[in-house]
């Protein structure tokens, strides 16, 4: 545990659909808190580590990628969770660092669980055996509609689409769902912050929101 001395780690997720600005909005907020001298670790899923970047490009770029069952999916992704905890995020949270994730546990819980239609109890024993104790002190859902989503997929695409940007519309309209339903079963600890509004605004509303919840 920190000393009286040292400021608390904390760990901010962040999570929403393909294109819905998450990466923009972490460089925002990490931008923030070193205008206030915190230490900040940003990172992301799957990832963050070079063990969880193989495991990555297994994922996503894999050609036998659109076989893998939902099953494996699920066991990669959070193998390399597993990885990005006890190398990276644990470690920084002892030393009192800001750890800003893009995506977390919940994505499995929305991506494998709802989209997939995974039995919830063995993904949320998965995560929790995963990440341990390391549960983030705040989530961040930034929600776009559909139509905004795919529009932002298709416009940031470069070359072939990797097998998520793959996925049907009805998959995408899970996950937005998905997300929303989540959030409102867990208000404590996850906020819904629109998409669609400015970056500016959002980044606004963010810190408002992390000061307020976080102190």
């Amino acid at each position: 545990m920190p000393s009286n001395s040292t400021p608390a780690g904390r760990l901010i997720s962040f999570e929403g659909s393909e294109g819905s600005g998450k990466s923009t909005q972490i460089k925002r907020l990490a931008a923030r808190f070193q205008k206030i001298n915190r230490d900040v670790v940003t990172t992301r899923e799957p990832g963050g580590t070079e063990i969880g970047e193989q495991i990555r490009n297994i994922i996503v770029h894999n050609s036998k990628g659109d076989e893998m069952c939902a099953e494996a999916e699920l066991l990669l992704f959070t193998a390399a969770r597993a990885q990005l905890v006890r190398e990276v995020i644990a470690p920084a949270l002892r030393r009192g660092a800001i750890v800003l994730s893009d995506r977390y546990l919940d994505s499995s819980t929305v991506y494998q669980g709802i989209g997939r239609n995974l039995a919830a109890d063995p993904v949320a024993q998965i995560n929790r055996f995963a990440v341990g104790e390391v549960m983030p002190d705040l989530t961040i859902v930034i929600d776009v509609p559909l139509e905004v989503s795919l529009q932002r997929v298709k416009a940031r695409a470069s070359g072939l689409p990797d097998r998520m940007e793959r996925e049907t519309i009805d998959f995408y309209r899970k996950i937005r769902d998905g997300y929303l339903v989540l959030a409102q079963g867990l208000p404590g600890r996850i906020i819904v912050v629109d998409g669609t509004e400015t970056a500016d605004a959002i980044e606004n509303k963010i810190w408002a929101e992390v000061q307020a919840r976080l102190k």
